[in-house]
């Protein structure tokens, strides 16, 4: 069974975990990530931040936790702590209604829009350290069937940068990288 075949919390349970395995594997949070302009605190900031927004602008507030500045690796833990327990209790079926998103069971809108982030940015993360991390292939490839159909979309909405082209014979995480503007090749520039 891959992650692909898990439910929302479950799913969200495994891809939060292997995302706290990269913070616990990194060195240095002001290195340089695939994303431009960001370094590695941003990285998890980014993903404490807007999901947070987009929850309270349904209605839905996260229990506080120390800030990223502060605590990159505890704002995570308390953060991604506060996300399963909405998916692990009665919330998860309640109808989360977004003013740009839309109406949709919570624990869909959570899997939907956020965990899929999260795995995404996993990669960005650790390739900051110099590392590869092990992202689930079916999972990947079921992102980037969906995200594929949608790539207008996608483009125009400022998110996503230009496709990175790369080899017809790539594994399927670098074609996902390419398609959401990442260079599967890159690495941190050595320490000066």
């Amino acid at each position: 069974m891959t992650i692909a075949d898990l439910d929302a919390a479950a799913r969200h349970r495994d891809v939060a975990a292997g995302f706290a395995d990269v913070i616990a594997g990194v060195n240095d949070w002001n290195a340089p990530t695939p994303v431009d302009g960001w370094v590695a605190r941003d990285v998890v900031a980014h993903l404490v931040d807007w999901f947070t927004g987009f929850l309270a602008a349904g209605g839905v507030e996260l229990p506080a936790g120390p800030t990223v500045a502060d605590d990159p690796a505890g704002a995570w833990s308390a953060h991604a702590s506060g996300v399963q327990a909405l998916l692990d209790g009665p919330s998860a079926e309640d109808t989360f209604t977004h003013p740009m998103a839309g109406e949709h069971r919570l624990a869909d809108a959570v899997d939907q829009f956020y965990t899929a982030d999260v795995f995404m940015h996993t990669w960005d993360l650790a390739r900051s350290q110099g590392a590869t991390p092990d992202l689930d292939p079916a999972f990947a490839a079921r992102l980037l069937g969906g995200m594929a159909s949608i790539d207008e979309m996608l483009r125009s909405s400022g998110q996503y940068g230009p496709k990175v082209e790369v080899p017809d014979d790539a594994d399927v995480v670098s074609r996902l990288m390419g398609f959401i503007g990442r260079d599967p090749a890159w690495t941190p520039a050595p320490a000066g």
